[in-house]
């Protein structure tokens, strides 16, 4: 018997559940033709990505899949040539298709795409035939009017860098949504709503999208980026957009959300170990949606999840991060009554080239398909990475080992992030630092040096892709302890600040919220709550981002050198830069 290549790619997680009804609303429309039958349901494949971060090529990072014995595999994945293929051959599968994303499709971004404003990350969502995207928080990144460039074309320069330097850019030809996005005048940046209709006559059927940002961007984005926009609540606005895609004749309504969550345990297939912002939404939707594509968390899930208050299970799914993962969905409509009547999905391994790295080899391995690169793609892909070639190469120091990024439920940083906080330290001595702090989500990417240590500078840019200033600022031992108590408390998501060399904490997550930092202490003595300390931190921080208000409150700041260019000023400043071994902040509840 013949097995198709992409089932094949066994499913890392999947679904398969009835629900019903449908509804939500317009924007961009779009027809494609059903496959000739006789009657019965209609089947719509929604293809989802999220959270590619203008990952062009390869990102040297592996998906941790089910192998022999129940033992875990190290899958490489990854590379926007190798997704497109995953792409046409889940397009191949489903006559009546519809390719979607969740948001971060660029910025924080490899660098062969961000030097040249994202512009080849949408120039391969083109190519690769998606047709709407929900607006993530990055893509506010570099301010509302180089967005709208991405939507619409041209080479207007908006930034430091000069768009263009490679070809003319034509613009996206998918469409932006954002539902709870609003300009001053009160409407939406773009379209709230789209529609994509299957077929005619009796074997007519009609997906409404609904997309929208997280109502947290303000905390994500540098405010100078965010002048005159707002950020509505998220089930809002959905709730709002329901009636009105079914009033459009929506036969399914479909949420792409950039907001998430993360599953720790249990069973993959259902979501109840799910954790993050994404439940007080779902927990809040009227009846009516059917599947919900989220991002944000850079998690993998597949899970159906409690009711959608018509009594039917909301199919929820997540792609991961870098294009290392496509869900492949499965809607079954019924023409005639109109209804979603069973939903299924999976998330396929986007499985390219093997690796070697300072972390281990990651082989490629028969238990899943392996994909082969697109040529356009892939040529595209190589006309923009030539051009930044030379200075993704370059070295910029030396490492005694790699160093990787963590991530977790609650993130604390790693070494990688105590080295990233010594650099602005150092960098920052000159405005009287004697402590610096960097947030872990801020932290992009592991850096593997190459043979004899050797770090580039291509590689430093993928770990600090924002060009963040340092602000070096004087806060008292009481704000300090404050400021380490908002990352681990329960607004928003959890994250233990990396600190630089000298100072160490305990926090224990099993303590009420605000009272879970247990100790405290810069060169080996408790902080005095009524002591002075000047704090490095970058400006993303001192205005207050990813929830860290109380940096806020600094007094005398000065600003300093870019982020990056401080990592790689602590990198070349010795032979061989040591990586940090000290453990700086312990979890106790571990």
């Amino acid at each position: 018997m013949t097995r198709n290549p992409v089932r094949l790619a066994a499913p890392l997680t999947f679904a398969a559940l009835l629900a019903a009804c449908a509804t939500q609303p317009t924007g961009h429309h779009a027809a494609a033709p059903v496959a000739a039958s006789a009657g019965g349901p209609v089947e719509v494949g929604i293809i989802a990505i999220n959270d590619f971060h203008g990952a062009l090529e390869p990102p040297k990072a592996a998906v941790m899949a089910p192998g022999p014995d129940g033992k875990a595999v190290a899958v490489p994945a990854g590379g926007a040539a190798w997704l497109a293929s995953a792409v046409d051959a889940l397009k191949a599968e489903h006559p009546n298709h519809v390719v979607v994303a969740a948001g971060d499709l660029t910025s924080a971004s490899q660098l062969a795409s961000s030097l040249h404003l994202d512009e080849p990350a949408v120039g391969v969502m083109n190519r690769i035939g998606l047709e709407f995207n929900a607006v993530g928080n990055h893509e506010f990144d570099r301010g509302p009017k180089e967005l709208l460039r991405l939507q619409n074309g041209g080479c207007e320069k908006n930034t430091r860098l000069a768009p263009c330097t490679v070809e003319s850019f034509k613009g996206a030809t998918y469409k932006y949504l954002s539902a709870s996005t609003f300009g001053p005048d009160g409407t939406t940046l773009f379209p709230a709503t789209g529609l994509k209709t299957f077929g005619q006559g009796a074997r007519k059927v009609t997906v409404g999208f609904v997309g929208l940002s997280l109502k947290t961007v303000p905390s994500l984005v540098s405010p100078k980026q965010l002048t005159g926009l707002t950020f509505g609540d998220e089930a809002d606005a959905i709730n709002k957009a329901i009636p009105l895609l079914k009033a459009q004749g929506a036969d399914a309504v479909v949420v792409l959300i950039h907001q998430g969550g993360k599953t720790t345990e249990g069973d993959p297939d259902t979501c109840d170990a799910l954790t993050g912002d994404i439940k007080p939404i779902l927990d809040r939707l009227n009846p009516g949606v059917d599947l919900v594509v989220s991002g944000h968390t850079h998690w993998q899930y597949v899970c159906h999840y409690g009711r959608s208050g018509d009594g039917t299970p909301i199919l929820l799914t997540s792609a991961g991060v870098y294009g290392k993962l496509v869900t492949d969905i499965t809607l079954t409509i019924d023409p005639a009554t109109h209804k979603v009547i069973a939903k299924r999905a999976h998330n396929v391994i986007v499985q390219s080239p093997g690796y070697t790295s300072a972390r281990g080899d990651a082989p490629n391995t028969p238990l899943y398909t392996q994909f082969q690169p697109r040529a356009d793609i892939a040529a595209y892909v190589g006309r923009y990475v030539q051009d930044a070639q030379g200075l993704i190469s370059r070295p910029v120091g030396r490492l005694s080992g790699a160093v990787a990024k963590v991530e977790g439920v609650v993130e604390t940083g790693g070494t990688l992030g105590n080295l990233i906080a010594d650099s602005q330290l150092a960098a920052s001595r000159d405005a009287g630092a004697q402590i610096a702090f960097t947030n872990p989500f801020g932290i992009r990417t592991t850096v593997d040096p190459g043979p004899g240590g050797v770090v580039t500078f291509g590689q430093v840019y993928a770990v600090e892709p924002f060009n963040n200033e340092l602000v070096t600022m004087t806060l008292t031992g009481a704000q300090l302890r404050s400021v380490i108590e908002q990352g681990l408390d329960d607004t928003g998501q959890k994250q233990g600040l990396a600190p630089s060399a000298g100072l160490t904490y305990s926090f224990d997550m099993r303590r009420p919220s605000g009272q879970r930092l247990v100790s405290l202490t810069f060169n080996g003595k408790p902080i005095d709550p009524a002591a002075r300390y000047r704090v490095t931190v970058v400006n993303f921080l001192a205005e207050g981002g990813d929830d860290f208000t109380i940096f806020k409150q600094g007094t005398d700041t000065v600003r300093g050198m870019v982020d990056n260019e401080a990592f790689q000023q602590w990198l070349g400043s010795v032979p061989v830069r040591q990586v940090p071994m000290e453990t700086r902040s312990v979890r106790l509840d571990k």
